[in-house]
């Protein structure tokens, strides 16, 4: 669609409540909810009202709760820094707490009001459930991995299960509603409620494609935009699914490096080709034979998500080294401590079949707006195609991105096509990429730069691992960054080469802690 069309769109549907354009508009700060205030007492929460569909301004509304660490120095204050950890389905309230314990700089955070938020459907903002409880054999956000057609056609039933149950729950009509474009739009609207002429944006993974859509629906209010760990898109689409595969090729070779240079300790490989061979052969092997319930779907995602962060490489390597000599109590602490750092996979508790999962609302809104923004394909045999292609061209889990998932049988069609990128605007849009990133590889940057053109630029991290400000330890990404927020000092596309920043001990215990916390609550 020409930007042109889209930008039309947008004006048609971005009503706000009359009055919102004046500065001001009474947003009430106080105490957050329980679960926020133990992360961090210091965040303030307020809620803000937006209409459930932009299409009907004067219809139904929704609140939308933010949180808030004030800037501390007002001569220093830019304005409000909007923060998305992705998704889609993260709650992020803890955000502004969570960036300053990872190391954001002060000079940031007295810039701007770090501004979280609870997006539409999730959490504290008008939440939605699918009701996904122990009886269903879901395996979450990403699909497994997919060993030949009939695998497919079994998740396929899985995926049909899903669909059909949270159209079933459905009963207050929220989850058509709940799309990118339309949390886009929220964001404008906290802006306004605010009493902002223009907002800043911080957001990584999905939050990325969030960032991407917001600046190019209110290129004229969006001032200065991080978009870290990039989808390459507006939404997070098949394609990007698909691409977990190329990011887990490319990021492995990190984790092979590591095990060879401790076989002493573990005993998977006297070097990083020994390693990756005998990771095959495991797989294989527990595709026949699972050890304490962990199949070869299980282990391939337990190592995907192990790329996320080198921190958790060790115990990756401790899960591989039970699972070798069958350590059944072994594999079931370790898989336990796994799932906890991840979103969970194996889901069917028939001990409690009726009782709601943890992750009911982040995978119900994951869905919602997954399959919102854009048209799946309707047909098995063209997943199966497709997992079919993409386990011969990336061995390690291109049969698990391409896998079928409950978009393919979703009640709702998208009610407008994804937000199209707009490069007619400011120069504002800085982009972060990890060179090697299991979820977002590269390539979703480089597409990023491309459609942005000049409205962006681009800096690749010579980094492993998903997510790259303060999430990461590149002290070049990090001085580059911080100078484009600050200071407005938008660089040339550049690459930032190995070098890590250094924290004293107790930021260092405080980074490692939220870490942690964040790889848990995934």
């Amino acid at each position: 669609m020409a930007v042109t069309v889209a930008v039309g769109l947008v004006a048609t549907l971005t009503a706000v409540p009359a009055g919102a354009d004046e500065p001001g508009v009474q947003v009430q700060w106080g105490a957050c909810p329980e679960q926020v205030a133990a992360v961090s007492p210091s965040l303030q929460c307020a809620t803000v009202p937006v209409p459930l569909d932009y299409g009907d301004p004067a219809g139904a509304e929704i609140e939308i709760m933010v949180s808030r660490i004030a800037s501390q120095n007002p001569s220093e204050r830019r304005g409000i820094l909007l923060l998305n950890p992705g998704g889609p389905g993260a709650s992020g309230l803890t955000m502004p707490a969570d960036m300053v314990s990872l190391g954001l700089p002060s000079t940031v955070s007295n810039s701007y009001d770090l501004i979280g938020v609870d997006p539409r459907g999730v959490g504290q903002s008008a939440p939605v459930s699918c009701a996904f409880t122990g009886d269903l054999d879901y395996r979450g956000n990403v699909p497994p991995y997919a060993v030949d057609d009939a695998a497919v056609a079994e998740q396929a039933t899985i995926a049909k299960t899903v669909a059909e149950r949270c159209a079933a729950n459905d009963t207050e009509g929220r989850l058509r509603h709940l799309t990118t474009a339309n949390t886009a739009r929220d964001l404008d609207s906290i802006r306004v409620a605010l009493g902002e002429e223009k907002a800043s944006f911080y957001g990584a993974s999905y939050g990325s494609a969030l960032g991407a859509a917001y600046a190019s629906m209110f290129p004229e209010t969006t001032d200065r935009v991080v978009l870290d760990s990039n989808v390459g898109d507006t939404h997070l689409s098949r394609a990007a699914l698909r691409r977990f595969a190329l990011g887990m090729e490319q990021t492995f070779p990190d984790f092979a490096a590591f095990a060879a240079a401790r076989h002493g300790a573990y005993g998977l490989g006297r070097n990083p080709a020994q390693v990756t061979r005998n990771w095959f052969t495991l797989a294989e092997r527990l595709d026949r034979t699972p050890v304490a319930g962990v199949d070869g779907a299980t282990f391939r995602f337990l190592t995907f998500t192990a790329l996320y962060s080198e921190a958790q490489y060790g115990l990756l390597a401790q899960t591989w080294q039970s699972l070798l000599n069958s350590d059944e109590a072994a594999v079931t602490r370790l898989v336990a401590r796994a799932d906890s750092r991840s979103v969970p996979q194996r889901t069917n508790r028939a001990d409690d079949p009726v009782e709601l999962l943890p992750w009911d609302n982040n995978w119900s809104a994951f869905l919602a707006v997954t399959c919102n923004d854009s048209d799946w394909p309707e047909n098995v045999a063209r997943y199966q195609a497709s997992v079919a292609t993409d386990r011969e061209k990336f061995p390690m889990f291109g049969a698990a991105g391409a896998n079928i998932v409950p978009c393919a049988y979703w009640a709702h069609e998208p009610s407008e096509p994804p937000v199209a990128i707009n490069d007619d605007g400011p120069r504002n849009v800085l982009i972060l990429q990890n060179r090697r990133d299991p979820a977002t590889p590269l390539r979703g940057g480089k597409l990023l730069r491309e459609k942005f053109d000049d409205r962006s630029r681009l800096v690749t991290v010579d980094g492993s691992g998903h997510g790259v400000y303060v999430f990461g330890d590149n002290a070049c990404a990090l001085n580059v960054t911080t100078a484009y927020l600050v200071d407005g000092t938008m660089p040339e596309d550049r690459f930032c080469g190995p070098g890590t920043r250094t924290l004293d001990a107790e930021a260092a215990r405080q980074r490692t802690e939220t870490l942690d916390r964040l790889h848990r609550a995934l």
